[in-house]
């Protein structure tokens, strides 16, 4: 798509990584963004985002993805961090239930801190340790359908359904704006004059979560 063709049809949108500490929030996102895993990734520290590139119908789409600490000593950034977040991925490991049994509470402080609706992806890492498994897919899925989540397992070691998982959050993203923006005269307008962000859009559009499939 030439330079021309392309003025006016870029969209960004704010995605967050949010669950406990170790559970592979940052090789998730560096699979997706660099399709690289680090087997010697450190906790992170504050706040780190990567913008990955998608064409969803022949638009191009800016995923920003935010990716914080999962460890209470850096909660205090989390406000600041959910602030303008059109969809995020919840990740627990499948190896370790008590990250799983934190899914609730991070729900609630998405839900809490958010100025939006948000697609919400509900994300079961690590599932190439099969044989160490402590949460059942079956498990996952009750979750997901309870919380009206989309749900589905990963592996960022293998990248498995690492892209499918965040392009799945990006395309619902992107359907509910555009149901909901796209025809409107005074969006049509800002888009003519300038590119368009939505992570700092406090009338944006209220993307709904959806079933687990």
């Amino acid at each position: 798509m030439g330079k021309e063709d392309n003025q006016g049809e870029e969209y960004l949108f704010k995605i967050v990584l949010i669950g406990d500490s170790a559970v592979g929030k940052s090789n998730l996102l560096s699979r997706f963004s660099r399709d690289e895993f680090d087997t010697n990734s450190k906790a992170t520290i504050g706040v780190e985002f990567q913008t990955q590139l998608v064409e969803i119908e022949g638009k191009e789409v800016k995923a920003q993805i935010w990716d914080t600490a999962g460890q209470e000593r850096f909660r205090a950034v989390t406000s600041a961090y959910y602030r303008g977040a059109f969809g995020a991925l919840i990740v627990y490991d499948i190896t370790r239930s008590s990250t799983f049994e934190s899914v609730k509470r991070w729900l609630q402080e998405l839900n809490t801190h958010c100025d939006t609706a948000v697609a919400q992806m509900l994300v079961g890492n690590k599932c190439d340790l099969e044989d160490i498994r402590a949460v059942s897919v079956e498990e996952g899925k009750a979750l997901a359908e309870e919380e009206g989540l989309f749900f589905m397992e990963t592996s960022a070691l293998d990248a498995t359904n690492v892209d499918k998982a965040f392009e799945i959050v990006i395309r619902e993203i992107f359907s509910n704006v555009s149901r909901k923006l796209l025809n409107s005269d005074a969006y049509k307008a800002q888009l003519s004059v300038n590119r368009v962000s939505l992570v700092n859009n406090s009338d944006g559009a209220q993307s709904s979560s959806c079933c687990s499939r």
